[in-house]
Order: structure tokens, then sequence, then C-alpha cells
């Protein structure tokens, strides 16, 4: 019994050992790709450019944290772009009809929800695989998108509707010897803290609640989870649910940063999202993933991209860069699995 016990200890610590190194394998690919491009670029590491790449993983991020929730699951949302784009449609045509900008907002986020809550209820109740249903759904949010605004973006929504998403919080400004404003600090943009609050939240949802140990045991394993007591259909559909809230804020920030609802935006988001997701160790086939992980995942994906412009490579060149590091991840991701 004693060798037993011990040979159970030992596997045990092997399999977290296992888990870490995977777990510190995307940091160290990020801080790689940082010290590269710190290399090849003196703006790189700038104050400013910072800002910049901080700016831009936030939203790679909100799309990336609903994408991981669903993908615990093992299931997946390729709505979200789509969906991101209606919300800020809906967004931009309430504040039109006279909404204030926070109920405006609100509106946008309601949208995503539904839309989230229509993936999950076509998902458990019409039992069509999540690719189908989702991809639908990404057909349908786009094709309302471009009806409700005759394919033309909403502007003139104000400077109020771009605090969120243009704001920042301790910025700095003195006035300059010419008369013309110098920024001392740039300050901590309103879309990255809410990448972080964010990040935090979903993350003690996973790791500390009951909904976050069901998604976990969805993935591991559906029929066990079922036999355990677990409501599957309430469990999947949350997840899309939250895919789907996610994805509205990220329409309203980004829409709010563009001043302009565009029905047009949030193209192939959803593949970013599944990036991120899947580059930070969450598993395809369901029941591994964290949050930390996905936003490292989301930060490699900004910081290739701005290290690539930075260092002018072409916008094709750069697809196909990326799109050879998502076949490459989840090659590991299923030789992982296939040794697991």
């Amino acid at each position: 019994m004693t060798t037993i016990d011990s040979a159970s200890r030992d596997a045990k610590r092997l399999q977290d050992r296992k888990e870490l190194i995977q777990k510190f394998a995307a940091l160290a690919g990020l801080l790689l790709l940082v010290f590269a491009f710190a290399v090849t670029s003196n703006a790189f590491l700038t104050m400013s450019n910072g800002v910049t790449i901080a700016l831009q993983t936030s939203t790679i991020a909100y799309l990336g944290l609903g994408a991981t929730c669903v993908i615990i699951t093992g299931g997946i949302d390729l709505s979200v772009g789509s969906v991101l784009a209606l919300s800020g449609v809906i967004a931009g045509l309430a504040v039109k009809a006279g909404f204030p900008v926070p109920i405006a907002m609100l509106f946008g986020i309601i949208a995503g929800g539904v839309c989230g809550t229509v993936n999950g209820l076509v998902i458990t109740r019409m039992r069509l695989p999540p690719f189908i249903a989702t991809l639908g759904m990404m057909m349908v949010a786009r094709g309302l998108a471009l009806q409700f605004t005759g394919a033309r973006a909403i502007s003139g929504l104000g400077e109020s509707f771009g605090e969120l998403g243009n704001g920042s919080l301790w910025r700095v400004v003195e006035e300059g010897a010419n008369g013309f404003p110098r920024v001392i600090f740039p300050g901590i943009p309103y879309p990255v803290i809410l990448m972080i609050v964010l990040a935090i939240v979903v993350a003690v949802i996973l790791q500390k609640t009951t909904f976050g140990r069901h998604l976990y045991a969805l993935g591991s394993n559906e029929e066990a989870a079922r036999l355990s007591g677990v409501n599957v259909s309430r469990t999947k559909i949350g997840a899309y649910l939250l895919s789907g809230l996610l994805a509205g804020l990220c329409g309203c920030v980004l829409m709010s940063r563009l001043v302009t609802a565009q029905p047009n935006e949030g193209v192939a988001y959803e593949l970013d999202a599944i990036a991120a997701a899947v580059i930070g160790g969450t598993s395809l086939a369901g029941g591994v993933g964290t949050i930390s992980g996905t936003i490292i995942g989301a930060f490699i994906i900004g910081i290739l991209r701005n290290g690539l412009n930075m260092n002018g490579v072409s916008s094709f060149i750069q697809m196909i860069i990326i799109g050879l590091v998502i076949i490459g991840t989840v090659w590991i991701d299923q030789m992982r699995n296939s040794k697991r």
C-alpha cells in the first residue's frame, strides 16, 4: 500500500511539474518577443508604444476571456466578432435616439448577452455543434448590424461617447514653453484598467465558484459531469452568455475608441480571441485553461503585431506569421493531449 501511495504522489508531482512548465512556456515566448523587438527597434520600449500595445491587446483580451470559458467546456464561439459589431451599433443607435451614453452602452452589452444566450440555447436545445451554431450567429449578427445602419458608419456620437475608449487615469499634462500642452505621463487608459478588472473577475469565477468548477468538469468529461449532478445545459448556456456579454462590452469600448459605430468592425476578431486562449495554454479538447495564460497569449499577439509593424513588415506577411503561430500552438496542444 505504501508503494502505491508513493507512486501516486510521484505521478502527481510529475504532472504538477509538467503543468508548471506549460504555464510558463507562453510567458517565456512573450519575453523572447519583447527582447527580439527591443533589439530591432529603438522605439519599441518607449512609454507611448507600451500604451499602444496595451490598448491593442485589451480588445483581444476581452474576447479571449470569453473564448477561454467556452473552450474549457469543449466548445467554440465564432460569433464574437460579429456580436461585437452589433453591440457597438446598438449602443450608437441608442445614443442617436437620445439615451445617455452609459445606458446606451448597457443596451449594447445586453445585446451581446442575448446573442450569447441564443448560442447556448441552440447548442443545448437543438443539439447543434457549437461550430455550426456560432457560425450561424456570426452571419445573423453581422447582417443585423449592416441592416440597422444601412451598411454605413454612425458618426456624430459626441465626445462623451469616446470617453471610455480614449480616457486615461492619472494622465499628467503641462503647458510647454511654446504654449502647447506637453504630456508628462500618458496615464493608464480606461480600456486597460477594465481589462485588468475583468481578468481578475473571470479568474475568480473559474477558480473559486461552483460555476467555474462545472465548466472544467464539462470539458474534462461531460457524461461524468452529468452523472455527478452538474446541470450541463445551464452551465453551457452560462459560458456562452459570458462570452456574449464580454463581446458586447468589447464592442462598446472599441466603438468608443473610434467615436463612431462601425457595422463592419470586428471581422476575424474571433480568431484572435481563440488564438489568445490557445497560445496561453487553453486546450481545444476542453477541461484545461487559465485566465493568466489567456492574457499572456493576448499580449503575445498584440506585441507580435506591433513589433512587426514597427519593423515595416506588411500586413499580409503578418497574417501569415500569426497563422503559423496558431497552427504551431494547436499542434503542440494536440501532441500534449495525445500524450495525456
